[in-house]
């Protein structure tokens, strides 16, 4: 029972986060502009990646969603792999 709870919670969390991840980057890659994670908590101001003034840093926050879309995908698709313990 347990190991099934975690397949679905696993599942569940991993579509909702393919489908924020693709929405953020169709829209990034639409409106040639992206927001990045910005580390600094005391900072709350909105950092974005243009592609023309900034475009490797664009491009970068671009690949990390699509590794980071690729992988909800396999999760959604897959499962939450345990190893026996």
């Amino acid at each position: 029972m347990r190991f099934f709870l975690y397949e679905i919670v696993a599942r569940i969390v991993a579509i909702y986060l393919c489908f924020d991840c693709s929405r953020k980057l169709w829209r990034g890659l639409v409106e040639r502009k992206i927001a990045y994670f910005n580390d600094n908590f005391l900072d709350w101001s909105n950092w974005v990646a243009d592609r023309d003034a900034t475009p490797v840093r664009y491009w970068i926050q671009i690949g990390i969603r699509i590794m980071i879309l690729v992988a909800c995908l396999f999760v959604a698709i897959f499962g939450w792999w345990r190893p026996n313990t």
